[in-house]
This record gives C-alpha cells, structure tokens and sequence, in this order.
C-alpha cells in the first residue's frame, strides 16, 4: 500500500513538472496579426481567447485585435485529424462501403485505420459542429435547421 502511494507521489510530481515544461508560448506581439500561440492540446479546437482591441462608434477610435494564429509546440507529434459530413462506416471504400476513398484506403494499407466515429445523427447539428469546431448545442443549433418550415400538419409525424 505504502508503494503504492508512494509510486502516485512520484508520477503527481513528474506530472505537474512536464506541465511547466508544456507552457504557452506566444511569438510576435500579441493582438497583432503575425503573432502565433501554442496549446496543451487538452481541447481542440482551442477556447476562443477574450478580444483584446476596442470597439468604438467610430473606427478611428477603435483598437483592432487579431486572435493569435494557433501552432503546434516544437517536437508535437504529427496528427491527422479527417473529419467528414453526414458519413458513417458503411460509406467509405476502406470500410467495405460504395464510395471510393482512394486517399483512406491507402492510410489504411499502411496499417492506420480510425475507428473512432462521433456523430450527431443529424445533419443540421452535425454541419455546425464541424463548422464550428464546437458541441452543436453551443451554438444554438440542436435540432435540424429547417424545422422551422415544417407544416404543422406534420408536426406530429416527428415525435
């Protein structure tokens, strides 16, 4: 038990000591267009960092701002992220389906595959999560955008 403890003890320790080491680092100055920032990479896409200019009635009066361009820190690992719309499993050639992917199948005959499939079984929701980077429910749009133009005869035929 005490080994245990002990183990925990140091792995909290060399924890907290590679954080430091996975700091921010922003080049340029910030708020300006050039200037970049690195990320944890805990959440992608990264949180919207708070505007930094003014804004004015007037333009001459206002301060502009740009958010810094995110990069990766040096020596990250290369990562591939595919993201697809209103597709599952059963599209992709790679995955026995129809459609050809000329570009997956030879990812996975490389011996990469992803298996790991998110959906928001709808395509309104789905298309605005891909948009955004964000959970479709962030930003407002929880259901299929054309909702609004049913019939109200056909109301009933959605629950």
């Amino acid at each position: 038990m005490k080994t245990c403890h002990l183990l925990c003890s140091v792995a909290s320790v060399l924890a907290f000591g590679c954080v430091s080491a996975m700091a921010q680092q922003v080049t340029g100055v910030p708020g300006s267009p050039g200037a970049t920032t690195t990320i944890d990479g805990k959440q992608l896409p990264p949180p919207a960092p708070q505007f930094g200019g003014v804004i004015k009635e007037r333009a001459s009066e206002s301060t502009p701002w740009w958010p810094p361009r995110v990069v990766p820190p040096k020596g990250a690992p290369n990562v591939l992220l595919i993201m697809t719309d209103d597709v599952g499993f059963a599209a992709p050639s790679t995955f026995g389906g129809v459609i050809p992917t000329p570009a997956l199948d030879r990812i996975a005959a490389h011996g990469l595959r992803y298996t790991d499939f998110h959906s928001t079984a709808l395509c309104s929701p789905t298309r605005a999560a891909l948009i955004t980077g964000r959970n479709h429910h962030s930003v407002g749009n929880g259901m299929i955008g054309e909702i609004s133009v049913v019939p109200p005869s056909l109301l009933g035929l959605l629950d």
